[in-house]
């Protein structure tokens, strides 16, 4: 797909959620899945994250390149499928997706789901920027389905686009916090 200059979801901001976050824990090693140009692995790297970031567009990645250069920073951006786990590295301290989970077909979420577990350290975060929907099927976004699915994976928080932040704790519990 090809855009007029920047595709829609590329503010290139960095949401105050993120920053909140690096501000409340120490820097360790981070992997942004669907990362674009690399603008959260960029904070990252600028906060003393081991910062690295994965999409599957070659033009998004080589913009993060550049993107990076320009920051001088020392981050890892490739083009790769965020379904696959075996050239992830890992275990990471924090995973990251603003947007790019809501977007996959329902048939590959469970993957993605289960891929975390090998990714995530087991004292790690994951962050799910996303949008909610009652009806993943037929419009792109998050629904309870899914977030009972992730409940298998530990510590995590959601950033959904209505500003309800869910926390799914180690236990399963899902609870509202925002």
């Amino acid at each position: 797909m090809s855009y007029l200059g920047n595709p829609p979801w590329e503010s290139g901001i960095t949401p105050p959620e993120l920053i909140d976050f690096i501000a409340s824990h120490p820097p360790g090693r981070a992997l942004d899945l669907g990362c674009g140009s690399g603008t959260n692995v960029i904070t990252l790297a600028q906060h003393g994250w081991q910062a690295a970031g994965i999409d599957y567009i070659p033009r998004a990645i080589r913009a993060g390149r550049k993107k990076a250069h320009h920051a001088d920073v020392d981050v890892n951006l490739r083009v790769d499928d965020i379904i696959k786990t075996e050239n992830m590295g890992g275990p990471y301290d924090l995973v990251l997706d603003m947007g790019c989970y809501h977007g996959l077909p329902l048939s590959l979420r469970p993957a993605y789901r289960r891929n975390l577990i090998d990714i995530l350290d087991k004292e790690g975060t994951y962050l799910l920027y996303a949008l909610t929907t009652e009806d993943a099927e037929h419009i792109p976004g998050v629904s309870q389905a899914d977030i009972d699915g992730f409940s298998q994976i530990g510590r995590m928080e959601f950033f959904l686009a209505q500003l309800h932040i869910f926390a799914i704790s180690e236990s399963g519990d899902n609870h509202g916090i925002g």
